[in-house]
């Protein structure tokens, strides 16, 4: 885009706004706009350079999640930009721009999905060096479904095998026709050293002093170059004119005034039916000035956002609320965390109304008591109110519909939650999150420790909705379900700074035992050592029914040897060890337990001996017939990048699956199998190693087969 400067203002007058006037008051002077992209794209880097370049920040440095990051543990830093959703604000002649940085592993997508949902457009991060993941494409088809305008900025153009023609190629294959390139490189020597503007027919260069780029006419060599990528562009953007007269006099000859053609692309933008592909280099400052334009000017206010739908606290319809600062307070927190001083900190985005410094509200959460999340609702104080700046949390008075601010010290807040007013209290249905499908067993170092892990994981799945807590009532484990290794490793080590020490174990398969043919045992249950014994004897039959069928007992006692009271004893005492199990310490199912005969005593017999028989009894017939040990299948539903299905399909015979049906559309393979439950413990991980991160994958429980 033609631009006069970054921002119209001298470095130094903007770096002096950076911690004022954060509080802005029309939603029309509002920019909200996720970076999203895969790791490694660069999305921190241009978040830190346009703060550099808008006088935000004096240098870029290592602004992630809230927290500065030292430079001298570059694992540290990736680790923390690649996993962390932070967001930071810039002015730009009065319109306030909040940059939400987004993570780029995959493990993460229900942070990606809120900053979504706190955005109202997307800048696509692509870099020139690597090429464009199925994980990125299959983002760009989600803001499609639901409209949300795009951009696409080329980054990493420094780096020395950098090719941004083939990134704009592989953008446009992967993304479509609508995606076309406002800017061209311009070379000297090998090296870029400007960007030629299609639209305006002007280079511009880069600024060290965060003014106005240098800017010269391109030369005729130059402009011959890029002759068909500028007609294209400008063929592309009249298309998506209002003005059904501008194609037919372009076709025409006429030559089409600059500024129409920058009004019709900004519409097109915003509306979400255009997406212009910008050039940007963090590095050296190349692009950036362009970039800035095209944020303030062609991406949509709140105001041209609707507002998700809102119920009452009983599920119960309520008016559609628009963008209004006049409104009822509608809100949502996008984001938890803890602060060592301030406590715990969540970043709000404001829908509807104005939350403002010590007022009452609800916070309310429901949609994830699956994931250990139970639905709650508590009337808080908002005390203190500020907006996320860099490293710091800069207080501020109020945040109107469709800004985003951060609130301390609300005790039952958790990402995901809805803020409303106290006397009327409404909740936004959570975004979709993730399924969490890699467990992940733990357990306290020591037993003095148990306290600290179960504060610790509360702390940490209240910031965390995409995290599921369980404990297995079948091998009473600790299992953390995550959506793979780097959330594992996040969850961790975020245990680890409360200071919670712990340790990771293998995690059991809940297996269960039957009986493969059958048998008999008997049940001897004498005690006498004075006084009061213990008198009980038993017979019963074992038989194996089919998977499924569950538990049947059977009396059978004929001549009164065993009184009715007894023999339902003798029952319990079954049941009992057949929770215990019989041979690997798994319970027992789909057995006919048959009771025939038994001893009783007038005296010594009781409720608690025949049940101790009926158990001796299942155990001893156990001991003299043949135990099967069963595992638990689940159905599986795999979706795949076509390329990868042979690879998948392989791999599922591997795992001992059974495929049970395909099928394909829009690139994709959907592969149905059923697949025991031991080989699926570390599939979220190998799917996606074996789909380059384009794999995805379902899973409910089927069935118990016999382990071979």
């Amino acid at each position: 885009m033609s631009v006069k400067s970054a921002s119209g203002q001298s470095k130094e007058t903007r770096r002096n706004e950076g911690g004022a006037g954060l509080a802005v008051e029309q939603p029309g002077m509002i920019r909200n706009i996720a970076l999203v992209g895969h790791s490694g794209a660069g999305k921190t880097m241009l978040v830190e350079a346009l703060l550099a370049a808008t006088g935000v920040i004096s240098r870029m440095g290592s602004i992630v999640d809230g927290t500065t990051v030292s430079d001298s543990d570059p694992a540290a830093v990736h680790q923390q930009r690649s996993v962390g959703l932070s967001v930071v604000p810039l002015l730009l002649d009065g319109v306030k721009v909040n940059l939400i940085d987004t993570p780029g592993y995959a493990d993460f997508t229900g942070d990606l999905r809120a900053g979504l949902r706190a955005a109202d457009s997307a800048l696509f991060v692509v870099s020139a060096v690597d090429r464009v993941e199925a994980s990125t494409v299959a983002l760009w088809q989600e803001c499609e479904r639901t409209g949300t305008p795009r951009a696409v900025a080329i980054s990493r153009l420094d780096h020395p095998r950098a090719d941004y023609d083939a990134a704009v190629a592989a953008c446009r294959d992967a993304f479509g026709e609508s995606v076309l390139p406002l800017q061209v490189p311009v070379r000297k020597g090998g090296e870029i050293t400007g960007l030629l503007d299609l639209l305006a027919g002007t280079v511009s260069g880069t600024t060290d002093d965060g003014g106005q780029p240098p800017t010269r006419p391109a030369d005729a060599a130059e402009l011959a170059a890029v002759e068909g990528a500028r007609a294209e562009l400008i063929e592309g953007v009249i298309a998506e004119s209002e003005d059904e007269t501008l194609m037919d006099r372009y076709l025409g000859g006429e030559e089409i005034a600059l500024d129409t053609l920058l009004a019709d692309l900004e519409t097109a933008v915003a509306r979400g039916s255009f997406f212009p592909v910008l050039a940007v280099s963090a590095g050296t400052g190349l692009g950036l000035a362009e970039l800035l334009e095209l944020l303030r000017k062609a991406f949509p206010s709140p105001l041209e956002h609707e507002v998700p739908e809102a119920t009452g606290l009983d599920g119960s319809p309520h008016k559609r609320l628009a963008c209004d600062p006049g409104g009822p307070l509608l809100a949502e927190v996008i984001k938890t965390s803890v602060d060592s001083f301030l406590g715990k900190v969540c970043v709000v985005r404001v829908f509807s109304g104005t939350l403002r410094e010590d007022i009452a509200v609800h916070v309310g959460g429901r949609g994830l008591s699956e994931r250990g999340h139970p639905d709650h609702d508590a009337d808080e104080r908002a005390s203190h109110l500020y907006s996320p700046w860099g490293p710091a949390l800069r207080a501020v008075p109020f945040a109107v519909a469709g800004d985003i601010c951060a609130l301390s010290k609300v005790a039952s807040a958790e990402t995901g939650d809805t803020v409303s007013a106290k006397d009327d209290p409404l909740l936004i249905r959570v975004w979709d999150m993730p399924e969490p499908l890699l467990p992940l067993a733990v357990e306290a170092a020591a037993r003095s420790d148990e306290d600290a892990l179960a504060k610790g994981l509360a702390k940490v799945a209240a910031g965390d909705p995409a995290l599921r807590v369980e404990r297995n009532p079948e091998t009473h484990q600790l299992v953390l379900w995550c959506t793979g290794q780097a959330h594992a490793d996040v969850v961790l080590d975020r245990l680890r700074e409360q200071g919670v020490k712990l340790q990771t174990v293998d995690v059991i398969t809940p297996l269960r035992e039957t009986f493969a043919v059958p048998a008999s045992g008997h049940g001897r249950y004498v005690k006498q050592s004075g006084g009061h014994g213990q008198f009980a004897i038993c017979d019963l039959d074992v038989e194996p029914l089919e998977r499924g069928a569950g538990f049947e007992f059977v009396d059978k006692v004929v001549g009164g040897v065993i009184p009715g009271p007894f023999i339902t004893s003798v029952e319990k005492g079954v049941r009992a060890q057949m929770q215990k199990g019989v041979a690997e310490g798994f319970p027992v199912v789909d057995i006919r337990v048959i009771l025939h005969g038994g001893k009783t005593h007038s005296v010594d017999s009781s409720d608690a001996a025949f049940q101790a028989a009926g158990a001796l009894a299942l155990r001893e017939a156990a001991a003299a017939g043949r135990i099967q040990l069963l595992e638990p299948v689940s159905s599986v539903v795999i979706r795949v990048p076509d390329d990868y299905v042979g690879a998948v399909m392989s791999d599922l015979s591997a795992r001992r699956g059974r495929m049970t049906g395909t099928s394909s559309g829009e690139g994709n393979t959907e592969i149905t199998a059923e697949v025991p439950d031991q080989e699926l413990l570390r599939y979220a991980l190998e799917l996606r190693a074996l789909t380059a991160g384009g794999g995805s994958f379902r899973r409910s429980y089927l069935r118990h087969e016999p382990v071979p």
